[in-house]
């Protein structure tokens, strides 16, 4: 599944959208997913939590989903 995720901010932790995606409960739990799982960041494999996000960015979890970051002002700009 494919889904676009409209940043309110400049960025975002690897943490915070896992969160915000509802794959991990709390923010504690990255850690032990990011370990556990396999995460790829623009194509790369990434296992930091903090690792920052940003517009253009691309987070693939097999089995879990992809999905593509944009600022939330291109979310405006289109509707």
């Amino acid at each position: 599944m494919k889904q676009t995720v409209y940043l309110e901010t400049a960025d975002i932790t690897l943490g915070q959208l896992l969160k915000e995606q509802a794959l991990i409960e709390s923010g504690g739990q990255a850690k032990w997913f990011l370990r556990e799982r396999t995460v790829f960041v623009n194509g790369m494999p990434e296992n930091r939590r903090g690792r920052k996000l940003t517009a253009g960015d691309q987070v693939e979890i097999p089995d879990s989903g992809s999905f593509f970051l944009r600022a939330a002002s291109q979310h405006k700009a289109d509707g």
